[in-house]
Formats: structure tokens, C-alpha cells, sequence
């Protein structure tokens, strides 16, 4: 390597905060999350405007499907992680995604109508979200220690901001040209890339080896639910578990009041898929930015502590805002700031939070506690909203509900950063 390769490695080593032997991870790590997203996002408008035109009496039904979805699949990926090693288990993950993409453009080529695959492939997309996306964040804390994750995790995460401003961009310049089968495939594609990331980022594992970690080659082995076991069993990934059900109600408190207010607000479907979109559009550039620019230096100096509080304290006032002002402009302000802080400062920093447990723990526990207790969550606290609102609560009164939520989320953030450092250096002191 010449002396101005040498000093290119060095200068977006510096701006990335990356070693030079890290920067072929990190690109290779940035690409894996950019196809993973991208292929959602080409997805999403689709799911949102479905879930308007179902209106608020389906949605407590499909998030329940969704967290019944979870739990069957939950053993299964369990039974896989017994019985397969890491660079056998990822693919094989990602592959049964593709064939399930395949089968909706087979359905809608058999006649299917999109009406008809509405409520299955709501359901599918809410599964598959979750699932790929935690199975990429175990495989970044299996390769990368907490050192590392504090320094790299802010750029890898942008990687997916960047897959989630294309994707959306895609769906609004070609949808009507390729169809929503098409897009299916166009999906499955970005998860093809994604496999062949994996396998060349498992190449530089075998060669960067975590201390005291398993070879790669040696199945995670446990039972088909150990994951459960591990996950209610520790008090820090209990805690995990508390500080994402909060999210998550919260989430799903937000959902309800988008799909009563842009309704009202919008009434043409195609102004409030445009809407969807470009909120979207809007978040993932945002995002990206903090991520690139702000995660890693803002880590730096407030700690895993605050990071973990940030959002919670958004939540507060903007929930307070909308229980005092439910409008469309309130809705979308507060919905963009908080998806920004969520995906470019709490997800990376709890994703962190992985890193100073074993590795049957950041796959088969944090695996069920993304999916099977996010979307428990989701189901919970989407049966409770449906409910007050039946009962007559109003959408301020329901905002206002949330705020005791948020300040609980608050507490468990910050006692999940401090518990976190310690045993992050518990950890360093016994290698």
C-alpha cells in the first residue's frame, strides 16, 4: 500500500472515528444496513396507506397477527441458532425473506388483489422489519466490542439512513412503472446484496477476532427457547425489554393518532401516501446527517446515559404538545423529531447495550426481545388505545396518557447506561 493510500486510510480513519483495519468493515457493515432498509422502504409507503384505508378498528387485529407471527417464529429462528453457525445462520435467515417475496408476486400474478393481501402483508412486513434488521445488529455486536460500537455504530446506522431515504425514492419514481409485484423483487434484491455482505464481513471476523469470544464456526448451540429464558431471567435485559416496551407503546400511541389525524386532515389517498413519503424522505436525511456528523462526537461527551434519555424527554414534551395541540403540523413535527433521535441516537446506543453480553444472549435473547416483545407491545398497548377510544377518550387524552409513560422510559434509560458501563468495564478488567 502506497504512502497516499496510506494517507487517505488515515484521513477517513480520523473522520470516521475508525481504526484503518476497521474502515473495510465499517463499508462493507454500512453497505449490509443500506440494502436491508432500502428493501423495506421500498415497501413501507405501500403499508401505510394500507393501514389508513383498513382505518383504526383493524389495526388492534393486525398488530395482534403480527405478535402471534412473533412468537412462532421466535423457536424456529431459536431451533436455527442451536444448530447453525453464524455464516450459515444469517443467510439462511435472509433467504427465507427472498422466497417469501417471491410468493406475494406469485399470488398477485395468480390474482390476488392488493386489497386482498392487504391485511398478510401488513402483518409480513411488520415481522420482517423487525427480524432482519435485529438479526443485522446481533451480527454488528458479535463482530464489534463496545469500544468499537461507540465509535462505529453512529456511521453503520447511517448506512440504513441512507438505504431509507433510496428506497422510499424508489417507490415514489417507479411504482407506477414496475407495480407493486415488481417492488417485491426489487426487495428480495437488496436482501441477495445483503448475503453477500455478510459473507464477505464474516471473512474479516475470522481475521479480527473478538477476545474471548467463540470461533465463528461453533454454533450458538442453548435451546429453541432459551432466548426467552435469558431475556426474563437477567435484570439487565429485563431492562432492555422495559425500556423497549416503552418505545413501543409509545410508537404505537403516535400510530393511532397519524391514522385518525391525516385522514382528517388529507382526504385524498394520494396526498397522504405523498405525505408518508416525504415524512419519510425527511426523517432518513435528517437522520443521516446527525448520524454521520453528531452520533459518535455527542457519544463522546454526554455518555450511553444521556443518549438513552434523549428521546424519552422529546416524548414528554411532544406528547404534552399533542394532548394540548392534535393537529397535522403537531403530529408531523413531533413524528419527525422523534423518529430522528430514534433511529440516529437511541437505536445505535441500545444496540449497544449488546455488546457486553454473551453471544447466545445477543442473538437468541435480543432476537425474542426485538420482535416477540416489541410487537407484544405493540399488540398490549394497541388493544389499549382502541379501547379508550371506544370508551370515548379523546386523541389529547390519550397524548396526555402518555407522558407518565415516557418519564417511566426515562428512568429505565438511565439505569440501563449506568449499568452498562459497569459491566463494560467489568468486562475489560477480566480480558
Amino acid at each position: 500500500m502506497n504512502r497516499a493510500t496510506n494517507s487517505r486510510f488515515a484521513a477517513a480513519g480520523g473522520l470516521l472515528r475508525a481504526e484503518p483495519h476497521e474502515l473495510p468493515a465499517l463499508g462493507w457493515s454500512f453497505a449490509y444496513f443500506f440494502c436491508l432498509l432500502c428493501g423495506y422502504y421500498v415497501l413501507r409507503p405501500i403499508r401505510d396507506e394500507m393501514a389508513v384505508q383498513a382505518g383504526t378498528g383493524r389495526l388492534p387485529w393486525l398488530f395482534t397477527a403480527t405478535f402471534v407471527a412473533m412468537l412462532a417464529l421466535a423457536p424456529a429462528f431459536g431451533w436455527l441458532c442451536a444448530r447453525l453457525p453464524r455464516a450459515r445462520l444469517l443467510p439462511a435467515a435472509y433467504a427465507f425473506f427472498i422466497l417469501n417475496l417471491i410468493a406475494f408476486r406469485v399470488a398477485l400474478d395468480a390474482g390476488v388483489t392488493a386489497r386482498e393481501l392487504a391485511p398478510v402483508f401488513f402483518v409480513w412486513l411488520s415481522v420482517f422489519n423487525l427480524f432482519v434488521v435485529s438479526v443485522f445488529w446481533s451480527f454488528m455486536s458479535d463482530i464489534f466490542d463496545a469500544g468499537q460500537a461507540a465509535r462505529l455504530y453512529g456511521t453503520i446506522a447511517a448506512g440504513g439512513s441512507l438505504g431509507a431515504i433510496a428506497g422510499p425514492s424508489l417507490t415514489a419514481l417507479a411504482a407506477r412503472a414496475l407495480g407493486i409485484g415488481n417492488l417485491f423483487l426489487v426487495s428480495a434484491a437488496f436482501l441477495g446484496v445483503a448475503i453477500l455482505c455478510i459473507a464477505t464481513l464474516g471473512r474479516w471476523a475470522r481475521r479480527h477476532p473478538r477476545a474471548g469470544e467463540p470461533p465463528p464456526e461453533q454454533a450458538i448451540g442453548g435451546s429453541p427457547l432459551a432466548g426467552a429464558r435469558e431475556a426474563f431471567a437477567s435484570p439487565y435485559l429485563l431492562a432492555v425489554s422495559a425500556y423497549l416496551l416503552c418505545y413501543t407503546s409509545l410508537s404505537t400511541a403516535l400510530y393511532f393518532q397519524q391514522v385518525e389525524i391525516v385522514p382528517a386532515a388529507l382526504a385524498d389517498s394520494a396526498e397522504r401516501t405523498r405525505l408518508f413519503a416525504t415524512v419519510d424522505l425527511t426523517v432518513n436525511a435528517l437522520t443521516l446527517i446527525v448520524q454521520l456528523a453528531v452520533f459518535a462526537r455527542l457519544n463522546a461527551r454526554l455518555g450511553i446515559a444521556w443518549m438513552l434519555a434523549l428521546m424519552p424527554l422529546v416524548s414528554i414534551v411532544g406528547f404534552a404538545w399533542l394532548g394540548t395541540l392534535p393537529t397535522l403540523a403537531a403530529l408531523v413535527a413531533f413524528g419527525v423529531t422523534r423518529r430522528v433521535g430514534e433511529f440516529a441516537v437511541s437505536k445505535p446506543s441500545r444496540e449497544t447495550l449488546f455488546t457486553v453480553v454473551p453471544r447466545e444472549e445477543r442473538y437468541k435473547a435480543k432476537n425474542f426481545i426485538d420482535t416477540v416483545v416489541y410487537r407484544g407491545g405493540d399488540s398490549a398497548s394497541a388493544w389499549l388505545v382502541g379501547a379508550l377510544r371506544g370508551a370515548g377518550a379523546s386523541l389529547a387524552a390519550i397524548a396526555w396518557g402518555a407522558v407518565p409513560v415516557a418519564a417511566a422510559w426515562l428512568a429505565v434509560g438511565w439505569w440501563l447506561g449506568r449499568r452498562h458501563e459497569t459491566m463494560r468495564g467489568d468486562s475489560a478488567r477480566s480480558d
